[in-house]
């Protein structure tokens, strides 16, 4: 459980202060604690205290926070009388207060006043001089500096920009991350009847079937959401149980399938769905998700490296986990979490999970691989890794007609790569691989 004031400082915020509060808690969860921010919302015991709107905008001032980590950091150090860095919490409180100013358009004496009070509130007072004057000067001077900075550079990790730009070129990666400055669309998948569900939740229907929506307020309010008719997944990630084709009746083995979008979609076009997840309590989740919907599949905890069931079934999805920096616009907390070690130990644990779903596949079937990563090791590179050896399965290309007829995201060996840059007209899409293969007999 997350502690109200993680730093060794006294309370005593006032009422008003409560979401600024929050938010600086939860900065230091992530940013402290490296500990990734739903996780950190779902423990943080004030929140549920707080009223809807005092919620949504303590998420949205620490998602902003850290979605502009470095041009916020490079306002703080020019508007620094000395060189020296703050402490922590200090620091933190300066971030949640140029955010405001900044990104935000909160009112320069809201963002300073609850600032000031904050720092009283845990016990670092005597820097209220230094918190009132470099906010003061942020909100004088920012704007003309934020002008002049390179935002999607100043807000990417240096091993995340040159990663990618080797793998997609300067002029993709830029894209990129620019997509990652702003905060992605809603998008839902439905049990049945798109079209209607489109005029019911004033939703956009896109090629694909899935239906976008702005962000903003909360999903449970939304008409469809108690009576099941349908769950929120990004239009990307929908595209990987769409490519196994007619599942009426087959077996399909949902692999680590929590927290369910798949699972729904596959148990919802008429498939016998096992879904395989080695955590009991996401799996609860998902079956929780599956109860709303009034959709069924057999739940299996299980690691899916080791699990023996006692057939292998028409079709394999094998989601397999992640660096997830393909879902940044989502989860801005991603590349203050992950390194380049994190890509490589998963990368070991994706090649054993790849060549066990071959084994889970009959012969004819069809295994489809996919991660919400931007990571070659993690994508592309696992798939030729497979395909070189002794595998025996064959790539069965995607066509464009398949992904909404949108061909810019199927490649030249016929996988689904998608980026967050690419078809920003419609809104953007998650950065998502997909490789579909067939077993050979």
């Amino acid at each position: 459980m997350i502690r109200p004031h993680p730093d060794p400082l006294s309370g005593g915020e006032r009422a008003a202060d409560a979401p600024r509060a929050a938010a600086l808690d939860l900065l230091h969860e992530v940013l402290r604690r490296r500990r990734p921010l739903d996780e950190a919302l779902d423990a943080h015991p004030g929140l549920r205290a707080l009223a809807a709107r005092d919620r949504g905008f303590a998420r949205l001032l620490v998602a902003t926070v850290l979605r502009r980590l470095g041009q916020t950091d490079a306002v703080i150090a020019a508007c620094l009388e000395r060189p020296d860095a703050p402490k922590a919490a200090v620091l933190d409180l300066l971030r949640l207060g140029v955010a405001q100013l900044l990104f935000l358009g909160t009112p320069p004496h809201a963002a300073v006043d609850t600032a000031v009070s904050l720092a009283e509130a845990r016990g670092v007072g005597h820097y209220k001089g230094l918190i009132n004057a470099v906010l003061r000067r942020s909100a004088a001077e920012g704007p003309a500096l934020v002008a002049t900075q390179d935002a999607g550079r100043l807000n990417t990790p240096d091993w995340l920009w040159l990663a990618w730009r080797q793998a997609f070129g300067t002029g993709r990666t830029r894209a990129i991350v620019e997509a990652h400055l702003h905060e992605a669309p809603l998008d839902l998948s439905v049990k049945a009847d798109p079209a209607s569900w489109a005029g019911r939740l004033e939703a956009t229907l896109l090629p694909t079937g899935t239906l976008r929506r702005a962000a903003g307020g909360l999903v449970t309010e939304l008409p469809g959401y108690a009576e099941g008719g349908w769950w929120v997944q990004d239009a990307a990630a929908a595209l990987p149980a769409r490519l196994l084709g007619d599942l009426a009746g087959q077996t399909v083995y949902d692999l680590c399938a929590a927290p369910g979008g798949k699972t729904a979609q596959l148990a919802a076009a008429g498939a016998r769905v096992t879904a395989v997840d080695r955590t009991a309590k996401r799996l609860d989740r998902l079956q929780a998700n599956l109860t709303r919907l009034g959709l069924a599949a057999v739940s299996v905890t299980a690691d899916a490296v080791t699990w023996r069931p006692e057939s292998p079934a028409d079709a394999v999805l094998l989601d397999a986990p992640c660096s997830a920096t393909g879902t940044i616009r989502r989860h801005p907390d991603i590349p203050h979490l992950k390194t380049a070690e994190d890509v490589a130990k998963l990368a070991r644990l994706q090649a054993r999970l790849l060549r066990r779903a071959v084994d889970l596949v009959r012969p004819g079937g069809l295994l489809v691989y996919c991660v919400c990563s931007l990571q070659p090791e993690e994508a592309e590179q696992q798939i030729a890794t497979l395909l070189a050896g002794s595998a025996p399965v064959v790539r069965m290309p995607v066509e464009a007609a398949e992904v909404g007829n949108w061909s810019e995201l199927v490649d030249r060996n016929g996988d689904v790569r998608s980026l967050p840059g690419q078809l920003g007209h419609l809104g953007g899409l998650d950065g998502f691989f997909i490789a579909r293969l067939r077993r050979l007999g």
